[in-house]
């Protein structure tokens, strides 16, 4: 794992923010994402995950939310300066192998920041993407506080993971305009998941896939994963045809995999 020292700092900041926070309740801090597949990109986020004993109080949702809007980059980043942060919380009670979706204590990213800032603070909630958050943390996650992942996280089924991914296709499609570059990416890691069994970065995927794809759908997906990279402006002001027509392809792939 490459993380440059001023992202290093971050993540410690971070850490020790739970830490004080949630105090005697914190069971586990995890790094994933990313930081320990495939190297931070661009304008990857940091991903965290915390492992508490019980239910968070009122005091500690609001502490919680106030320092991670201080730390946290906005979105976009800046090179050079703080990474966006994702930081999800869960309940060790709530992590069994027959949940599902997964219920998530506390959920903090910059696509909330808005929200959060207007008043909002991060309440308990269940999403398929959580159950694919585990199932993907379960895999790779790297122990920042605690026993390791195999101690705390659960191991998420196939059919759960699968079934996870069926529900998570409507939200991803219908945000597809203005977020171009990060759903296609996504729905070529699902399809990778779908067929293989096995997480992965979005690149990778995007590599994984583009063989697999026509021509201009090839090219499309390609795009999307420079863009990703940097190589390329992010930019799809004259490729929103070929976007969607493409999102449309690449989900009912995702469909026949499983």
């Amino acid at each position: 794992m490459q993380v440059a020292l001023h992202q290093t700092e971050q993540i410690q900041s971070a850490l020790l923010i739970l830490r004080r926070r949630l105090g005697d309740a914190l069971l586990g801090v995890y790094l994933h994402g990313s930081a320990v597949t495939g190297g931070l990109r661009p304008q990857s986020d940091i991903d965290l995950m915390a492992v508490v004993q019980s239910e968070l109080t009122e005091s500690q949702r609001d502490g919680l939310l106030l320092d991670l809007l201080r730390l946290s980059g906005r979105h976009p980043a800046v090179p050079g300066g703080p990474r966006c942060l994702e930081v999800i919380v869960f309940c060790h009670g709530d992590l069994t192998p027959h949940d599902y979706p997964a219920r998530a204590e506390f959920v903090y990213g910059e696509w909330l920041r808005e929200a959060f800032e207007a008043g909002e603070t991060p309440v308990p909630e269940r999403d398929p993407e959580y159950s694919l958050v585990l199932a993907q943390a379960h895999q790779e996650a790297i122990s920042l506080f605690g026993p390791p992942r195999s101690e705390l996280l659960t191991d998420v089924s196939t059919e759960h993971v699968n079934q996870a991914m069926r529900d998570a296709l409507p939200d991803l499609l219908d945000g597809l305009r203005g977020d171009e570059r990060n759903v296609l990416l996504t729905l070529a890691r699902m399809w990778h998941t779908a067929s293989t069994g096995r997480f992965i970065t979005k690149d990778a995927a995007a590599e994984w896939a583009i063989p697999r794809l026509s021509g201009s759908d090839a090219m499309a997906l390609d795009h999307a994963r420079r863009a990703y990279l940097g190589e390329v402006t992010d930019d799809w002001s004259s490729e929103g045809d070929a976007a969607r027509e493409l999102a449309g392809r690449m989900s009912e792939n995702v469909t026949n995999a499983m």
